[in-house]
């Protein structure tokens, strides 16, 4: 079986947090989001889609996310302004331009190997508030992988807590986090334990991904 060897890196997370994984060649954009958010130690990886995502194709005016408003608002433009020639009155900021120019997509309609190999990087955007931005690599493509789900083959440092404020809110936790004598320390443990926060674990995270399956039928559906 062809498979994909990606590295998915934590943007501008100081030491890096980073997860090595290979992925099943014919997966859908939204199988690459469960292999990251599992991959990585995300909540989102237990509560299904429990933040907007998006995986960012500049290079193809082309957006991959879960925000059915974006998707709705990019067919409406499309669709009212497919025969108007806009111009600095009709469109003076080029907001409409650039709705027409992008195609938005949702996840689970559209395959990650033309553009993984083609590409080779693009970025990955989870939780639009915190704006938690990850860098995907292809390292390499295998052509005898011998698994119908993703394999976390290494990777280094712990996940942060969902909500906790962006990478500003994630120093400011690490604080509290590693001084048990902090006023805030008990409190912010327990507000852990309701998250399910987990440290790094390979073990644990491989046995989450197993559950991500790659079935033909369903990929004959796209």
């Amino acid at each position: 079986m062809k498979a994909y060897q990606i590295k998915i890196e934590l943007v501008r997370s100081n030491p890096l947090i980073w997860r090595r994984v290979i992925i099943p060649a014919g997966a859908t954009f939204y199988r690459l989001y469960e292999t990251i958010q599992n991959s990585m130690g995300w909540m989102a990886s237990f509560i299904n889609e429990m933040h907007l995502y998006e995986f960012d194709l500049r290079a193809e005016n082309l957006s991959i996310t879960n925000n059915i408003e974006s998707y709705n608002e990019n067919k409406f433009y499309k669709y009212k302004y497919k025969n108007v020639k806009l111009n600095g009155k009709n469109d003076p900021f080029g907001i409409i331009a650039h709705h027409i120019k992008t195609i938005v997509r949702q996840p689970k309609t559209i395959k990650i190997d033309t553009y993984i190999e083609k590409y080779k990087t693009f970025h990955y955007t989870y939780d639009f508030g915190d704006d938690w931005q990850h860098l995907i690599t292809l390292e390499m493509i295998l052509e005898d992988y011998h698994y119908g789900y993703p394999v976390l083959i290494d990777g280094q440092e712990n996940c942060p807590p969902e909500d906790v404020g962006g990478l500003g809110g994630y120093d400011e936790f690490l604080k509290i986090y590693n001084d048990p004598c902090n006023l805030h320390y008990v409190e912010t443990i327990e507000w852990l334990k309701e998250q399910n926060y987990r440290r790094f674990d390979k073990d644990f995270i491989n046995s989450m991904l197993k559950f991500i399956k790659f079935k033909k039928t369903e990929w004959d559906k796209i």
